[in-house]
């Protein structure tokens, strides 16, 4: 069953506009990124109800709610929205607690800021506040949208660990489960900024039946009926296809050996690309160039 809901994917460091720094308050128009490419703004205008959405920022994966939080919430506001909150979930209690819950059954959106996956997943995960996540994203005209560690916990399969200069070594890339709103997809974000190609690489030759997503920052994927993707924001999405892979010499080498892969397959997306993962199809739009 496709899914009603949308998901976005955003690799980090999305733009917010330059009035959310100090002493910025008269330049956010100078900002063009906000405007014309800015992720927020889809957001909101993907959302049910545009300006008027219930958007829940949370803040559960950073170390610095109190700082982040605020930060989003203003940039949202700027943008016209006129229902924005941030939820802060810090344990795992707050996650079983009824007045969390409700707060997410009421929202459009909900927007997952960065930080540490790992604790992302270990604090909601099982908890009646991710099962109502999963329902509302299944049943209803709702938006999970989630930046960095939010986007990484998106997926069944989650990188939560690993080297990028080491990430071709066996067993340099750890992986675990995350918070299953999208199968046999592997997301890793930061992407271009940190070089993590490898540690994509390693993930996918692992299980070549996933495909690997590489968010660059300020950049996503807008993800509807399960299958479409079209990549939003500034910079750009790298693909990568394992399925035609025609040898590898993973099984044989010792942990902490080079992997070696033969048949690899790349794609490079950019704003108003497509991609289908249903027939492993991309459609480059050359009108957004």
């Amino acid at each position: 069953m496709n899914p009603k809901g949308k998901l976005v994917i955003i690799g980090g460091a999305v733009d917010k506009g330059s009035f959310t720094e100090k002493n910025f308050e008269k330049q956010v128009e100078k900002n063009l990124n906000f405007f014309e490419t800015g992720i927020l703004k889809r957001l909101i205008v993907e959302s049910k109800h545009k300006e008027n959405s219930r958007i829940e920022i949370i803040t559960t994966a950073s170390k610095i709610p109190k700082e982040v939080g605020p930060e989003y919430a203003r940039a949202f506001e700027f943008l016209g929205a006129k229902n924005v909150d941030v939820l802060y979930i810090e344990k795992r209690e707050h996650a079983l607690d009824e007045t969390a819950v409700e707060r997410l059954r009421k929202a459009d959106v909900v927007m997952f800021t960065g930080g540490d996956q790992l604790r992302l997943t270990s604090i909601l995960g099982g908890t009646p506040f991710h099962e109502l996540l999963i329902q509302k994203y299944q049943n209803e005209d709702f938006i999970f949208a989630g930046t960095s560690a939010g986007a990484a916990a998106a997926s069944n399969n989650m990188i939560y660990q690993g080297s990028s200069s080491e990430a071709l070594l066996k067993g340099e890339v750890k992986i675990t489960s995350g918070l299953a709103l999208i199968d046999d997809v592997v997301i890793d974000t930061h992407f271009v900024h940190r070089g993590r190609i490898g540690r994509l690489f390693q993930a996918v030759v692992g299980n070549p039946r996933v495909l690997g997503i590489g968010l660059g920052e300020d950049t996503g994927l807008l993800i509807t009926d399960k299958t479409n993707m079209e990549a939003i924001g500034s910079g750009l999405v790298i693909l990568v296809d394992g399925r035609n892979i025609k040898d590898t010499n993973l099984t044989s080498v010792e942990m902490g050996q080079p992997i070696s892969i033969k048949n690899l397959i790349v794609h490079v997306m950019s704003m108003g690309d497509h991609y289908d993962l249903a027939s492993h199809e991309m459609t480059i739009d050359f009108h957004t160039k």
